[in-house]
């Protein structure tokens, strides 16, 4: 994806975790914990918007970090329908904290991978979150800290927007609305790359 992204595995709780980290130039501004979608469903951290994500934090000098939850590539382990995928992702973040330091983390999710930020923020209190596509009508996601950068497609068939509307509006919690996009974003990356990066810059 990027001359300075290498690769590593992390040791979490099912096995050896891979990781991918993406690292700018200077020292990193911030972490930046990027979650794929469903692994069931051949989700992986290589995904397009996993991938997309990555490189918008980078450009904005984040130590962007992707992994594969337990059973996918590398990553030891079986799927654990979220409670697992949580705790691998908690031990990545905790383990990224303590080779980059404690500088402030932005938990990103795509799809599924959004659904398991919500429940690492709640673990670790981080605060501030992007999730795209959430998978808020298949997921008990629950409420997310405000300020939370929400993103979805006009016309995705996967999660429709309205029920992602259904789930903001109590939260008085902004979505923005991607006209024309489907759930993977096809045609749009570049669109979606912009959006992280004026909002996050």
């Amino acid at each position: 994806m990027n001359p300075r992204t290498i690769e590593r595995l992390v040791p979490g709780p099912a096995g050896q975790i891979e990781t991918a980290w993406s690292l700018p130039g200077e020292p990193p501004r911030g972490i930046a914990l990027v979650a794929h979608p469903h692994p069931l469903y051949g989700g992986a951290m290589d995904n397009k918007v996993v991938q997309t994500l990555a490189k918008a934090f980078v450009g904005l000098g984040y130590a962007a970090i992707r992994f594969n939850f337990r059973g996918v590539g590398r990553s030891e382990g079986s799927h654990d329908e979220g409670r697992g995928e949580t705790d691998d992702a908690v031990a990545v973040l905790e383990f990224c904290r303590r080779e980059l330091g404690d500088i402030p983390v932005t938990l990103a999710g795509f799809s599924f991978g959004s659904f398991v930020q919500t429940r690492v923020a709640e673990r670790t209190g981080a605060k501030k979150l992007v999730l795209v596509g959430a998978a808020v009508n298949r997921f008990q996601v629950g409420t997310v800290p405000a300020g939370t950068l929400v993103i979805h497609g006009e016309q995705d068939d996967v999660v429709p927007l309205a029920d992602v509307l259904d789930w903001a509006r109590p939260q008085k919690l902004p979505v923005v609305v991607l006209p024309g996009a489907g759930h993977f974003f096809h045609g749009y990356l570049v669109e979606l790359k912009r959006i992280v990066g004026d909002a996050c810059r």
